[in-house]
C-alpha cells in the first residue's frame, strides 16, 4: 500500500507540473512577457513541492508508526513477562514480527502468537494511515501551489533555490560519507595498533604476515603483522598490469582517434570496450586455467621454475582487463584536444605522427594521467583474479614467477574467515586504511601533474 501511495504522490506531482504550467500560460495569454517566470518554472515549482511533501509525510508517518507499534508491543510483553530480561523481550518481539511476516512457519509460544497477531493488526493500520497521510499532504500541497500561481509569482527563483538546496545536500552527504568511512577505518586501525602495543613500525616494515596466528591466546603477536609482503605483492601485480594496459590502451586510443577510418573505429571501439563488461571471475578462470599453465610450461621448457600460481599470470590478465579503461578514457581525451592545435601543426609542415607526438599527446597528458590512475586504482582493488591466479599466501619475493598475494585478498580472507569478526576487523581495517593512504598519495601526485600541464595547454 505504501508503494501505491508513493506512485500516487508522483502522479500528483506530474499533474501539478502540467496544470501549473497550463495555468501560468492561461494567465499570461498572448503576452508571455507579463509573467515573471516562464510557465515551465511554475509547473516545476508545484511538482517539486508536491513530491517533497508527499514523500516526506510518508517517511515520517511510517517511521513514527513503527516506533509507536514497537513501544506498544514491548509494553504488552513487559506486562505479560515482567521477570524477563531485555534481551529475552527483544527476542520475543523479533520472533513475533518474523512470525507475522511469514519468516517463521509456526510457533508454540502463546505470547509470541499473541504479539504476532497484534503486530499484524497494527501494521495493517499503520500502512493505511501512512498512505492516507502521504496522499493527503500531497493533495494539500497540490492545491496550495496551484493557488499561488500569478503573473508576479517568482517561481523560477524559488524552484532554483530548492534545487540548489538539493545539490548542496547531496554534496554534504558525499563529504560526510567520506568522513565517516575515514573515521571508521581510523577507529579500527587505532584499536589494532593498541593490541600490538603501538609498535607501528613492525606493521609497516615487518616481513611476516600472520596476524591471527596467536589470537587464541587472546594476544596479537607484533612480530607477525608485517604488511610488507602484501604491499610488495600488490605493487608487483599492479606494475605488471599497467605495463600491459598502459601501452596497449594508449596506442589503441591514438590509432582509433586520429589514424583509424570511421568504419574501422565504429567496429573496433565497441569490441575493445566489450572487455570492460566481462566479469572478473571469467578473467580469473582464464588466468588460472589457460595463461597460468601456459606460462608454467613455457618457463619449464627453458629451465625456469614457475609456480602453478604466479604474479605474472595475474598481472597480465589484470592488464588485459584494464585495457578498455585506459583506451576509452584516453580516446575521449585525445578527441577533446582542439582541432586548431592539429591544424597549426599541419600548417608548419608536421606529419600526422609528429603532430600526435609533439602536440596532441602533451595537450592531452592530464587526461591520460587520469586514465592511467584509474587503471592503477582498478588494479589495486582487484581481488578475484589474484585469488584464482596468484595465490593467497603472503610470500615476499621479487620474482614474478612465484605466488604472491595482495592487500585486498587478505582483507577478504580476514573478514570472511572463521575468526571472530571483532578480532579480524583490526587487521582488515588497518590494511584498508593503509591502502586508502597510499591511494590518496597517488591521487595527490597525479593531481599535481595534471595541474602543471593543464595550465600550459588550456
Amino acid at each position: 500500500m505504501i508503494q501505491l501511495a508513493i506512485i500516487i504522490v508522483l502522479l500528483l506531482a506530474a499533474t501539478s507540473f502540467i496544470l501549473g504550467r497550463g495555468k501560468a500560460r492561461s494567465l499570461a495569454g498572448a503576452n508571455q512577457v507579463s509573467l515573471h517566470s516562464r510557465p515551465v518554472y511554475h509547473g516545476a515549482y508545484g511538482a517539486i513541492w508536491v513530491a517533497m511533501a508527499g514523500i516526506a509525510a510518508i517517511s515520517l508517518a511510517a517511521g513514527l508508526g513503527a516506533s509507536i507499534i514497537e513501544s506498544q508491543l514491548m509494553a504488552t510483553i513487559i506486562e505479560a513477562a515482567p521477570t524477563a530480561s531485555n534481551i529475552q523481550r527483544e527476542l520475543v518481539l523479533s520472533d513475533a514480527i518474523a512470525l507475522a511476516s511469514g519468516d517463521i512457519a509456526s510457533q508454540e509460544d502463546k505470547l509470541r502468537l499473541q504479539i504476532a497477531d497484534s503486530y499484524a493488526s497494527l501494521e495493517a493500520t499503520r500502512t493505511w494511515v501512512t498512505a492516507f497521510i502521504g496522499i493527503a499532504a500531497a493533495v494539500a500541497t497540490f492545491m496550495l501551489t496551484l493557488r499561488q500561481i500569478s503573473l508576479s509569482w517568482r517561481a523560477r527563483n524559488r524552484s532554483e533555490r530548492i534545487v540548489s538546496y538539493f545539490l548542496w545536500g547531496a554534496a554534504v552527504i558525499a563529504i560526510l560519507t567520506t568522513v565517516g568511512i575515514i573515521l571508521s577505518l581510523m577507529g579500527e586501525t587505532l584499536n589494532f595498533f593498541g593490541k600490538i602495543d603501538w609498535q607501528v613500525w613492525k606493521y609497516l616494515f615487518g616481513l611476516n604476515w600472520s596476524p591471527l596466528s596467536g589470537v587464541q591466546s587472546g594476544e596479537m603477536d607484533p612480530d607477525k603483522v608485517g604488511a610488507i609482503p602484501l604491499f610488495a605483492g600488490t605493487i608487483m601485480i599492479t606494475i605488471i598490469a599497467m605495463l600491459v594496459a598502459t601501452p596497449i590502451g594508449l596506442l589503441a586510443a591514438i590509432y582509433l582517434s586520429d589514424f583509424a577510418s570511421p568504419r574501422v573505429r565504429s567496429i573496433a571501439k565497441p569490441m575493445l570496450e566489450l572487455l570492460a563488461g566481462i566479469p572478473t571471475v571469467v578473467y580469473g578462470f582464464f588466468a588460472a586455467l589457460t595463461l597460468g599453465p601456459f606460462i608454467r610450461g613455457a618457463g619449464e621448457s627453458i629451465g625456469l621454475t614457475v609456480a602453478s600460481e604466479s604474479a605474472l599470470a595475474a598481472g597480465i590478465v589484470m592488464g588485459i582487463m584494464i585495457i578498455p579503461f585506459v583506451s576509452s578514457l584516453s580516446d575521449d581525451v585525445i578527441n577533446s584536444v582542439p582541432q586548431s592545435l592539429r591544424d597549426g601543426s599541419y600548417c608548419l609542415g608536421a606529419t600526422k605522427a609528429e603532430t600526435m607526438r609533439l602536440v596532441v599527446l602533451p595537450a592531452a597528458l592530464p587526461g591520460v594521467v587520469s586514465a592511467v590512475l584509474l587503471g592503477v586504482s582498478r588494479a589495486i582493488g582487484e581481488t578475484m583474479i589474484v585469488v584464482m591466479a596468484a595465490g593467497q599466501g603472503a610470500n615476499l619475493t621479487a620474482n614474478p614467477l612465484e605466488a604472491v598475494t595482495t592487500v585486498t585478498v587478505q582483507i577478504v580472507m580476514l573478514i570472511t574467515g572463521d575468526t571472530e569478526a571483532s578480532t579480524a576487523a583490526g587487521p582488515a581495517f588497518t590494511l584498508g586504511f593503509t591502502l586508502f593512504c597510499v591511494t590518496l598519495l597517488l591521487n595527490i601526485i597525479a593531481q599535481r601533474i595534471v595541474n602543471r600541464y593543464r595550465e600550459m595547454y588550456d
